[in-house]
């Protein structure tokens, strides 16, 4: 590719999830990729090795948006605040970035991603959320995948419309978000 062309590995990331966001995750394709940029398929290989490496960065650059969202929501907060401002940051990404999110579930090999800031950060702002319920190392792990899992799978369902009842889901949401604080002010401790 010549330099003309403009394409940097930020640009082919960035036009990559922005193309997951018109088309579906799933279907980003190197080729789709090129002729949306007007380039032929060999061209984009110099800024990504193949399209697993592709769907990777486009992971971590998701993981990155969503970071940065709940941080910012969470900043200066604590214990039910925090939970409530992580969690609303969270589902309102999924929301707003359904295809770009479906990117953040891709199976990462660990080795090649265990120093990505995007992964170290999401690590970090789940952890200050759970400072403030006191739990113990083994706890905030199991705490740690309780709201993962909660926000992760209320988010899917109703981005894919799968809440089909008169109540909304928004009305639902704050209390599942109630719920899981009381769970964790309750969380049983472990003996070791």
């Amino acid at each position: 590719m010549s330099p003309r062309a403009g394409l940097t590995t930020e640009r082919v990331v960035r036009g990559a999830a922005e193309l997951a966001d018109e088309i579906g995750f799933p279907k980003v394709t190197l080729s789709a990729l090129a002729k949306r940029f007007g380039v032929k398929d060999p061209s984009l290989y110099v800024h990504v090795r193949n399209l697993h490496d592709l769907r990777v960065r486009v992971a971590l650059l998701a993981s990155g948006e969503l970071n940065d969202r709940i941080g910012a929501a969470v900043a200066g907060r604590s214990g039910k605040d925090a939970l409530v401002a992580f969690a609303d940051a969270y589902r309102s990404y999924a929301l707003e970035f359904p295809e770009r999110y479906a990117a953040t579930q891709i199976r990462m090999d660990p080795a090649e991603v265990a120093d990505e800031p995007a992964l170290l950060r999401s690590i970090e702002l789940t952890s200050a959320v759970l400072r403030g319920y006191g739990l113990g190392e083994a706890e905030s792990l199991d705490a740690a995948r309780l709201l993962r899992s909660t926000f992760h799978g209320f988010a899917t369902l109703e981005s894919a419309g799968g809440f089909a009842h008169s109540r909304s889901p928004a009305d639902s949401w704050p209390n599942i978000v109630d719920a899981l604080h009381r769970t964790l002010e309750n969380w049983p401790s472990y003996s070791e």
